[in-house]
């Protein structure tokens, strides 16, 4: 792909329909109009809700005669308290659809909202280890509209949403297979005032997904193919977004490399997110930058299982070996031009909680398609070494 592509609008339909472009976000009240909506529920997180765009959006949507209320009652890992909330909010003013705004928070809660809008069942009864409630179909979900602000969840292409679960005190996944976007609005523009931590973090969670999706060891070439492009747009596009943030191609590459792993990893993901979880769910961290801490750990931990999977990212990242150490390496060099810390200990993660953390990471569903098997006595020891050395 060239520069001049990314500085274009285009169209994509697969797996739904994507919008992306610079300033594209001014289409958004034709595509709540076209969609049927007519007052839409803003949900995005407290500090995304300060930004600039979002009046804009609100500008956008009155300009094209909606109504709209915005929900902002959402924290960096969104809980099914606040889901609730959300749910109370839409019924109280009488909205009819969604428009999930931000990064990984902001889309979260948004989507997991609109699962529970329609129904008396609780939130929990869409956890992704269940079979989905049978009896709820497409009409059964209010249209539900999509817009990342950050390069990194992914996660604007399907109802999955990752929300923590203040009882059990875990991050559970929601979902359910009839609730999809009826669009994702990809504008690269939205991206560009991101911070050079919060860029980080989030390329950094984009790169997870597309490594951990593609050592999931079941046959998927599709989700494969996806994460390979999704690899080499990433690795080569998020230096650049770190040191030239205003640049549209290099955040136009990242927006289109974050959402092409968050399809990648239909497939599955990985011991990186197991654990990930649940250090969020225990400390409140930030995902992306979790993620990054204990990607170099599970690499190695992995190493033997991932041989055949190796020549091939090499090969998209446009490195010059193709060895398991070449690869690493190269992963450890993006991580420190990104200024990741070496340890979970650096990102508030005390000692006290590793068994907790580690027993929890065994019931994720990313645990289940990690590419080796892993015991509750080898999560234990990855994760205290992390705590110290992480790479």
């Amino acid at each position: 792909m060239t520069d001049d592509q990314f500085s274009q609008a285009t169209n994509w339909d697969f797996p739904v329909p994507i919008k992306y472009g610079p300033g594209r976000l001014a289409e958004v009240g034709a595509l709540c109009l076209a969609a049927g909506c007519r007052k839409p529920l803003i949900v995005t997180d407290r500090a995304t809700a300060k930004l600039p765009f979002v009046e804009t959006l609100r500008g956008h949507l009155a300009a094209a005669g909606l109504a709209y209320g915005t929900f902002a009652e959402v924290s960096p890992n969104p809980t099914d308290v606040e889901v609730l909330a959300g749910k109370a909010a839409f019924l109280a003013d009488g909205h009819d659809s969604i428009i999930a705004l931000g990064g990984g928070s902001g889309m979260d809660a948004g989507k997991a909202i609109s699962l529970v809008l329609n129904s008396p069942r609780d939130l929990w009864d869409f956890d992704y280890n269940l079979t989905p409630p049978a009896e709820l179909g497409k009409a059964d979900f209010v249209p539900l509209l999509c817009v990342p602000t950050t390069s990194g969840t992914g996660a604007e292409t399907e109802s999955t949403a990752m929300i923590t679960d203040t009882t059990r005190g875990i991050k559970g996944c929601v979902w359910h297979p009839a609730q999809k976007p009826f669009a994702a609005l990809l504008d690269p523009e939205l991206t560009v005032g991101l911070p050079r931590n919060l860029t980080a973090w989030t390329g950094c969670d984009a790169l997870t997904h597309a490594i951990e999706a593609y050592c999931v060891p079941s046959f998927h070439p599709m989700c494969d193919g996806i994460a390979l492009q999704a690899l080499g747009m990433i690795t080569r596009a998020l230096p650049e977004a770190l040191d030239n943030p205003a640049s549209i191609p290099a955040r136009g590459a990242m927006l289109t490399g974050s959402c092409l792993a968050g399809v990648a990893f239909l497939k599955g993901l990985g011991m990186v997110h197991a654990i990930s979880h649940m250090v969020g769910a225990e400390f409140d961290t930030q995902h992306g930058l979790t993620n990054a801490v204990l990607l170099p750990a599970v690499l190695r931990f992995n190493a033997t299982a991932i041989g055949p999977k190796v020549v091939p990212m090499c090969q998209a990242m446009g490195l010059d070996g193709t060895d398991f150490e070449t690869f690493y390496s190269a992963v450890c060099g993006l991580l420190d031009q990104c200024d990741i810390p070496r340890s979970l200990a650096e990102i508030g993660v005390t000692t006290d909680r590793i068994d907790s953390i580690a027993a929890k990471a065994m019931t994720d569903t990313a645990a289940g398609t990690n590419p080796r098997p892993f015991t509750l006595a080898e999560v234990t020891t990855l994760i205290r070494q992390a705590l110290t050395h992480a790479r």
